[in-house]
């Protein structure tokens, strides 16, 4: 069986809107391409580390859109991994509409989103969900992921749609690894989806 991992770049307030560019969603948004002044060598290596392994990509249609008009002008690019990556693996897309999929290896989901996670996670050892905020929120108000890659950035902006909506439900995580800090202050944190619901007690009952 394999995972559905979530790749977010969030900042401290949990801003996860438009982190690449203006052009990502630039509605009443002032802030697109946050990520851009905070980004180093560094957090770029733990990065492409992030993707090793990664069978597929899970995307939504904003998203796809962007990727399939930039990753594939890429293909022979030498300093790419990435690209190469995103070029060759299979590319789902959830929407509700029919988008046009003209990149290579690109498949629309059926509406049905926990059917077609399952189905994923049969075919492919990792699937990679990037960005696609709105799909995200989906995935984690239903739990239909498995690992949570979140690269907090040291800047808070005060406005944009963040990690987690009004329809956020109560969920466990577990930390997978060691939190590190890049040289510009970028924070990895990877969680995996744990069972059962947040606890409460009571500090003065502590063991």
């Amino acid at each position: 069986m394999g995972t559905i991992d979530i790749e977010l770049f969030a900042t401290l307030d949990l801003v996860a809107q438009a982190p690449g560019g203006p052009e990502e969603d630039p509605l009443g948004f002032e802030f697109g391409g946050w990520q851009a002044p905070l980004v180093g060598d560094v957090a770029d290596d733990w990065v492409a580390s992030a993707y090793e392994g990664t069978e597929a990509l899970l995307l939504g249609r904003r998203t796809y859109e962007i990727f399939a008009a930039y990753w594939p002008r890429y293909e022979g690019h030498e300093a790419s991994e990435i690209a190469r990556l995103f070029n060759a693996v299979p590319k789902y897309v959830a929407s509700r509409g029919r988008p046009t999929l003209d990149w290579d290896g690109s498949v629309r989901l059926g509406p049905d989103l926990a059917a077609a996670v399952r189905e994923l996670r049969e075919k492919h050892r990792k699937t990679k969900v990037v960005g696609s905020l709105n799909l995200v929120q989906s995935l984690l108000r239903y739990q239909l992921f498995d690992v949570l890659d979140l690269w907090v950035h040291p800047i808070v902006l005060g406005q944009g749609k963040k990690v987690f909506d009004g329809g956020a439900v109560p969920t466990n995580l577990t930390l997978l690894r060691p939190p590190a800090a890049s040289e510009k202050g970028i924070v990895w944190l990877q969680y995996g989806l744990a069972e059962g619901v947040p606890a409460t007690g009571d500090m003065d009952d502590r063991d």
